[in-house]
């Protein structure tokens, strides 16, 4: 109301100049205010928000000067579009905006290097260590909790009738979050889930963040493989590109599978999809008795450790972790079923399920020498206590002032500031994310 009548006054006046001049003066402190804001939230902008900025002019960038046309047709074709989901199986997890543009899958080709016998290559690539003894020793060390880490904080625990999932996630003093999960499948043997998730060709079936994968290297004599992988991302992001070394061993009908990210000079580093270096995805398959209580061990029981560096903030990467964890999770059980069936019926065995079956055997007593060798690790079966707020303690001013630095330093779009504003509104009445 005193807003209104203050500009029927100033429209009041005689002459435009002094309607103008009126005007003028009437919006300078408003317009101060918001210059302080800005300069105030630009000078208390976090690290990780110029990180994420200098990744988003770099992709503008390379996005502008292929509109020009001035890549070669092979720097063009390695540049696809983001999609839209992190869906952290853990890996993924959280459902995003779509991004613009198509997928074109033929970019992601690269010769195989598949032969019945280990060829010179191969050799170099057992010679180089990339899956080893070592990686065995380490996994046996986090199924046992004996690896001397910090405490594991219980995040969820979630079942349907035909599968139970538990998760825990830690902060070690260096590098990403790392996650536990221990998944117990009801009616399944560990040889058809170890086959199950080495199965690329169909995990395209069931896991919909895996745009790409193909095998580089593999060598028969250990079952050792390297393959490549491009999975989707968020829409502020580029998807993330993978070269996986992964082998499994075995122990009676215990399974120890080790995937992890390994360097491969063959396949060159490009700016789309972006190359994860750090990443860690193993589990351990047995199996255990039914919940049913008959006695019987006719359930497969999967402990999985993960953890990697996308490139993501590692807070807002355990934000979209713990919303999103369980129904990425439980997608998972409808394509083992489908699995089941489609081995029951005789359907033709893939390469990297056959390779899945070339297993490193050892001893139940050389594992344990190598789980005995380190301290056990302090597990928390509490689930995890939510953070305090402390917007309140934050004047506002600073917080609007930082939303729209932010903003306007993460991009350009519509989305991504009305996501800061909504975060910054949020902060400033006091309501806990």
């Amino acid at each position: 109301m005193a807003f209104g009548s203050v500009l029927l006054e100033i429209l009041k006046r005689p002459t435009i100049g002094e309607v103008l001049s009126e005007i003028l003066i009437f919006v300078i402190p408003l317009w101060i205010a918001v210059a302080v804001g800005v300069v105030v939230g630009w000078a208390w902008k976090p690290k990780w928000a110029s990180n994420l900025s200098r990744e988003m002019l770099l992709d503008s960038k390379v996005s502008k000067e292929d509109k020009k046309g001035e890549f070669s047709a092979t720097t063009i074709s390695s540049m696809i579009p983001s999609l839209n989901s992190l869906k952290f199986q853990l890996p993924s997890c959280v459902s995003w905006a779509a991004d613009d543009g198509g997928i074109q899958k033929d970019s992601f080709s690269v010769p195989p290097t598949l032969n019945s016998e280990c060829s010179s290559s191969k050799t170099e690539m057992e010679k180089s260590n990339l899956v080893t003894g070592d990686d065995l020793e380490h996994l046996c060390k986090l199924v046992e909790v004996k690896d001397g880490g910090p405490a594991w904080i219980q995040m969820m625990d979630r079942s349907t009738p035909t599968m139970s999932y538990q998760a825990w996630r830690r902060d070690p003093e260096t590098g990403p979050p790392q996650y536990r999960s221990r998944t117990v499948y009801e009616d399944a043997i560990p040889e058809m889930v170890r086959d199950f998730f080495w199965d690329d060709e169909f995990r395209a079936q069931w896991d919909d963040m895996l745009l790409h994968a193909e095998t580089l290297e593999e060598c028969p004599t250990t079952g050792t493989m390297v393959v490549q992988w491009v999975r989707k991302f968020p829409f502020f992001c580029s998807d993330r590109e993978y070269i996986i070394g992964r082998r499994i061993w075995e122990s009676g009908r215990f399974y120890y599978c080790v995937t992890k990210g390994v360097p491969c000079s063959s396949v060159p580093r490009r700016n789309k999809p972006r190359r994860v270096d750090l990443y860690y995805s193993s589990w351990c398959i047995r199996a255990v008795e039914s919940k049913r209580g008959d006695g019987q061990l006719t359930a497969c029981e999967v402990i999985l450790f993960h953890n990697e560096d996308m490139g993501i903030p590692w807070e807002i990467a355990k934000l979209g972790v713990r919303q999103g964890m369980w129904g990425a999770v439980k997608k998972i059980d409808p394509g083992l079923r489908a699995y089941q069936k489609y081995r029951a019926s005789a359907g033709p065995l893939s390469r990297s399920a056959f390779m899945a079956q070339i297993n490193t055997k050892v001893s139940a007593d050389y594992l344990r020498s190598l789980e005995s060798s380190t301290s056990d690790s302090l597990e928390i079966e509490t689930l995890e206590p939510p953070k305090k707020c402390v917007g309140n303690n934050v004047p506002r001013l600073l917080l609007i002032g930082g939303a729209v630095a932010l903003a306007c330093t993460l991009d350009r779009g519509l989305v991504t500031k009305a996501l800061i504003f909504g975060v910054a509104r949020k902060f400033a009445i006091g309501r806990r994310l």
